[in-house]
């Protein structure tokens, strides 16, 4: 049992909160009630619901615009003597948003000051496909961004392109602008652009499929 200014966790509460943050960490979305119900070893989903609106009153979960849940605090035990921030957990597809627009984040997940280091923001990328996979970035893994909007060649960066994000090597020549894939999948080409994109920031270090 945790004890947070006032706030306990039961065993129960934690279990959840451990099942959540792994489920989100894996998948890149939270459980959804049935799967939590499983997980827990509840007989009905109401058990869940229950449990959920629980971590929400003790601030371990948020409730979305759109009513969908979000992680926002660990479990204590995630900490160390090191220092950590919080940092946003979003998909790869940004679906026509920004990329940190409120309903693209899943969740705050706390990472080391040595690897995000102040006073510069970042967020955490949940990668889908193989378009990196000769760079080590492969389908699940989190990709750690610092938030620019400016790159260099040969620098690895999130782009936004036609309302969706893309993790490619930033290449340019004069005013051409290409994207380049490494790929073992010969169907990943490269993109080549003049302009209507956006960077979102450069890819720092890689999480491998946890």
């Amino acid at each position: 049992m945790y004890t947070m200014k006032n706030i306990i966790l039961k065993d129960k509460e934690i279990e959840a909160m451990r099942h959540i943050r792994n489920f989100i960490l894996h998948s890149g979305q939270m459980p959804s009630v049935r799967k939590l119900m499983k997980a827990l070893g509840y007989r009905s989903p109401r058990s869940a619901m229950v449990m959920l609106k629980q971590l929400v009153s003790k601030g371990y979960l948020e409730k979305k615009i759109d009513g969908s849940l979000r992680f926002v605090k660990d479990l204590p035990e995630t900490s160390t003597a090191a220092q950590t921030v919080n940092v946003p957990l979003v998909g790869c597809s940004a679906c026509g948003s920004p990329i940190l627009a409120e309903q693209n984040i899943l969740g705050m997940i706390p990472v080391s000051v040595k690897l995000a280091k102040p006073p510069y923001k970042y967020f955490l990328l949940k990668v889908k496909g193989d378009s990196m996979d000769k760079k080590g970035i492969n389908n699940n893994d989190l990709v750690l961004v610092k938030q620019q909007c400016t790159a260099k060649t040969g620098d690895i960066v999130v782009a936004l392109i036609d309302g969706e994000s893309t993790i490619k090597e930033f290449n340019k020549s004069g005013d051409v602008i290409v994207l380049k894939p490494y790929s073992s999948n010969k169907d990943n080409q490269p993109i080549i652009l003049s302009k209507d994109f956006q960077i979102q920031g450069i890819a720092i270090t890689v999480i491998n499929n946890l």
